[in-house]
């Protein structure tokens, strides 16, 4: 059986190839059933990721911590914008207690942007990443961090953590950042990337989202600019609209370019490159330390 995902806004004539299966299997119905009974949360299920049932089904789960208010206002995301709620000082541990109790092999944590503290909300970055090591010894870890306005104190707080992979997307190319992540800067995020791997961080890795009115051209520079930074991995896939408040969809990606942009990604140098319609940041994340 299959179904189209359900949250976004599509435009008529959506292409088959944007339908996916309903999440099935032994390990996917456990971890539901445990989600459900300790009301965990995963940006799996409040995502509604295309992609659930197949990374769960691997032991990889995503987490979001920070609350779920964002500071900043992007044209692409569906995360509530406003004013953030206190931090909850104690949402290390819970994190670290979710993943345990789900027994996660590979756990990718992230955040909203918080803007409005000092710290960026890197204290409880560094937090959390020390509790789940403390949890769960045998979990590795990507984090998938904001770009803490490029203030080094802060991001060095990630890189004290050390996860296996620390992960930050440019989600567009250079001419539509402006318009697609209004508070953030193109060259910024290639900054950060850059900053961790001369810090020492082992494994990089960026996302881009296409269709929304990027040229070819653009896109086969973002990836160059990306391996400039020394990024080792990099998933392309499609934008979705997630409410009709939200960027319009320009244009379905077919898979025979989603396949062109991967080739010219091996080509350059990454060391992982996940291209395809449904491919999200963390699909097939347990991989990318390898």
């Amino acid at each position: 059986m299959d179904t189209v995902l359900d949250n976004a806004i599509l435009p008529t004539g959506k292409p088959k190839w944007l339908k996916v299966k309903l999440p099935i299997g032994q390990k996917y119905t456990e971890l539901r059933g445990l989600v459900d009974k300790y009301k965990l949360n995963t940006i799996c299920t409040s995502g509604s990721c295309p992609n659930m049932g197949e990374c769960w089904g691997e032991g990889t789960a995503t987490f979001m911590i920070l609350g779920n208010v964002c500071t900043r206002s992007c044209g692409f995301c569906g995360v509530k914008t406003g004013r953030p709620e206190t931090v909850d000082w104690d949402e290390p541990e819970k994190v670290a207690r979710s993943i345990k109790i789900m027994n996660i092999k590979h756990a990718v944590v992230t955040s909203v942007d918080r803007d409005d503290l000092k710290d960026g909300g890197s204290i409880i970055w560094i937090e959390t990443v020390k509790a789940i090591r403390r949890m769960n010894p045998n979990t590795t870890l990507e984090t998938l961090i904001p770009d803490f306005q490029g203030i080094e104190r802060n991001i060095d707080r990630i890189v004290e953590a050390n996860p296996e992979v620390v992960s930050h997307n440019m989600e567009t190319v250079r001419r539509l950042t402006r318009e697609v992540r209004i508070q953030a800067k193109y060259d910024r995020s290639l900054a950060v990337l850059k900053y961790l791997k001369e810090k020492g961080i082992n494994r990089t890795k960026s996302g881009i989202m296409l269709g929304l009115g990027e040229t070819e051209e653009e896109v086969i520079q973002t990836l160059h600019d990306l391996r400039e930074a020394n990024v080792d991995v990099v998933t392309i896939g499609q934008y979705l609209q997630p409410s009709k408040k939200h960027l319009p969809v320009k244009e379905f990606i077919t898979p025979d370019q989603f396949a062109k942009y991967e080739k010219i990604g091996l080509e350059l140098g990454f060391r992982h490159v996940e291209s395809g319609a449904l491919v999200r940041s963390s699909y097939k994340a347990q991989k990318h330390i390898l």
